[in-house]
Parts: C-alpha cells; structure tokens; sequence
C-alpha cells in the first residue's frame, strides 16, 4: 500500500472518531495559522495613532499571499457573537521583514467593527482574512512626479505607498479637523525633514474643507503629476470634476471607502426570509447596514459594489442602486449587491 493510501486510511480513521467534528477543527483550534486552513490571522499588537484611530499589527497565516502597497484587505472580526466583515487598507510595506501586514483604522460613529477594533481588541485575538485586492496601487514604472491628496482617513493606502517605495519627487497635500487627528504625523513630518516629502498639512477646522481650485496654489504643478487620491466623496467628487476640467484626467486615481449616493427615495419594510427578521428601512441607507444593524449575517466585502461579496437575491419587491437610481423589482433569480442597493418600498431579500 502506498504512503498516500495510508494517510488516506488514517485520516478517515480520525473522521470516525472525532464525529460529529473532521480532524481538521481540531487542528484549527492547535495551530489556526497553518498551511492549509481557512485564512485566518493574528493580532499581536495594537498602536494607537490618534483619539480615535489606531494600527492593527496581523500576522497572517501561511496561506497569505502577499499585498501591492495601496490595496485593502477584508477582515472578519466577531463582535458580540456576530461575524462581521469589513475592508481595510493595508498600512504596511509589501515586503515587511517580519512577515507582519497592518491596517489602520478610524473608529466611525455608530461602526461595530471600527470601534472594536480600535478600542477593544486585543493581542492574541483570531481574525478571518482574504486575500488583498485593489487597484489603487502605483505602477510598476516609478512615476516621475506624484502628488497624494487625502484627507482623513483616506491616508491610509498612501502611508502604505509612502513606506513601501521611495520617489524621487512626492508632494502631499492632507487635511485633517486638527494637528492632533493627522494620523501617521509624526512619520509624515519625519519623511519632510529627511527630505523624502514635500507636505501641505491643512486643518479643516480652522482653515474650512479644502477647496480644490487651491491646487493651483499649492502645488502649482499639480496637472504635471500623477495624482493618487483618497478621502471623502466630495473632496474625489471635486478632484474628479477638477482633473476632467483641465484635461487630465487620466493622471488622477481614487479610492472610495464608500460609494457616493446618488439618488435616496422612499423605504419600505425589509424582510430577511432566512431568518424571518422584518425591519423597517429608510430610502437611503443600504440594506447591507439595515441587515446587520438587525443581527443578520450578511456577506459583504469591499462595501462599495466593486468586489460583489455581497451579492444575494431578492425574492419580492423592489430596491433602489444608490449609485444611479435605478430601480430592480425582484423576478425569479433576481440578484442584488446589498450594499449599493435599498429599499424602494417593500422588499423581501434571502438572508
């Protein structure tokens, strides 16, 4: 008999005994990170980086392939006995030599996960990975000029730029309520006084939103370099607008955390059959958050309409694409991207 044969007896051996769980739970529950099992990783420490901002440090199981600087990963994280999954860009350069990749997270209002990972969780604590995605990322050909404009969070795929590869010419323009919620500040200021970055650092709360036309000021040459932006709806609104204005706008790429809603219109009552929950939902608000908001599992994954992680059918009624306006009425396999889609009335979705 073979040695192949032999594990394969083996194994089905240890899946007699070990019934009604396979060989492989308990090997999760000994070493989670193997080769072999459902991606997982490990939080071995948490940085704060401001009041409400902190760096998740992840070690992440054998099955991890890696991440381009500038992409997010979707993280698993169980909050109050719920999975939930979110996206998040990865902070850490591509080739860390600790084999450790992190991400950096600004607790939101009311958000489940943003605020337990940056208040409660801990070291030691299990997360599920997927592998990294996103096209947000620099060329293989290093531009010749770059200009990074961010505000907010949204400097968080392009401190992961900045650590991963060295350019000869880097200007950024950020903006932040106060110094003190400028995060990475300290390694912002550090890379201006090496030399490695030129920084206009503005302060919403003193100096208002940045209007974009002040591009012209700031940075003179702005339509000469390649631009990476990322930061709220309007401010890549405007940036959008701006770049097309001038001709150029082929040199501008943006990374959208959230869809922008285009056209709100009446809710309705929402129903997730699978579980027989019925809640009412507003016209605006996609039925990814009425649903957890709930206590639904719901799949999800970029939350933005890009990746369709989320993708379910809607078996009666009818929602809205928060992103155009159009209305889909259910039909026999009828599907759904729930976090660009809400009620438009009353809808029935299988969840």
């Amino acid at each position: 008999m073979t040695s192949a044969a032999l594990r394969s007896r083996a194994w089905k051996l240890l899946e007699t005994v070990t019934t009604p769980l396979l060989p492989s739970d308990y090997l999760d529950l000994v070493s989670p990170l193997r080769a072999g099992a459902d991606l997982r990783g490990r939080i071995e420490a948490v940085h704060t980086e401001t009041g409400d901002a902190a760096t998740i440090v992840i070690r992440p199981g054998r099955g991890w392939r890696g991440h381009t600087a500038g992409q997010y990963v979707r993280i698993g994280v169980d909050v109050e006995g719920v999975r939930l999954w979110r996206a998040y860009s990865l902070t850490s350069p591509a080739n860390r030599r600790d084999g450790r990749v992190t991400i950096t997270v600004k607790a939101i209002p009311d958000g489940k996960v943003s605020n337990h990972l940056v208040r409660r969780a801990k070291p030691g604590t299990l997360v599920q990975l997927d592998q990294a995605t996103g096209d947000f990322v620099l060329p293989q050909t290093k531009p010749a000029k770059v200009l990074y404009l961010t505000a907010g969070s949204g400097i968080t795929p392009v401190m992961g730029m900045l650590r991963d590869i060295a350019l000869d010419d880097v200007v950024m323009v950020h903006s932040a309520p106060r110094p003190q919620d400028v995060i990475f500040r300290n390694e912002l200021h550090d890379l201006v006084a090496a030399g490695k970055l030129r920084l206009t650092e503005l302060h919403t709360d003193t100096d208002g939103p940045l209007d974009i036309t002040r591009l012209d000021e700031l940075v003179p040459d702005w339509a000469e370099r390649e631009t990476w932006a990322c930061g709220p709806a309007g401010l890549l609104d405007a940036a959008e607008e701006h770049w097309t204005e001038h001709g150029v706008q082929e040199r501008l790429h943006t990374e959208r955390f959230r869809p922008g809603i285009v056209v709100a219109g009446d809710g309705g009552e929402v129903t997730f059959s699978a579980t027989g929950k019925t809640v009412d939902a507003d016209g605006a608000t996609p039925l990814l958050d009425i649903g957890e908001e709930a206590g639904v599992l719901m799949p999800s994954g970029c939350r933005m309409g890009i990746c369709f992680g989320c993708v379910t059918q809607l078996k009666a009624g009818a929602v809205r694409d928060l992103r155009t306006g159009e209305i889909t009425e259910a039909e026999p396999g009828v599907l759904i991207q729930t976090c660009v889609s809400a009620a438009a009335g009353p809808c029935d979705i299988e969840q």
